[in-house]
């Protein structure tokens, strides 16, 4: 699903456990253009603190995290 902004996808892994949430993401972002943006929203606990490490690891940029009702997500723009 795409927002109205069009670069800006929205990636539901909630359900989804340690470490899928991470190696799903790695995998997404790989298939897209650099600089595009992606929502991750995930209900793993462990996601607040692996996400912003593989973003840290891998050079991307955390641009939002925030706490939503059954979870959290997460707006991360792939390095160029």
């Amino acid at each position: 699903m795409s927002s109205p902004a069009g670069d800006v996808e929205v990636y539901d892994l909630r359900g989804l456990k340690c470490p899928l949430p991470v190696m799903k993401t790695r995998k997404r972002l790989s298939s897209m253009a650099a600089g595009a943006g992606l929502w991750v929203e995930t209900t793993d606990p462990l996601a607040v603190i692996d996400i912003p490490h593989f973003c840290r690891e891998d050079g991307h940029l955390l641009e939002a995290s925030e706490r939503v009702e059954a979870g959290h997500r997460f707006l991360i723009r792939k390095k160029a």
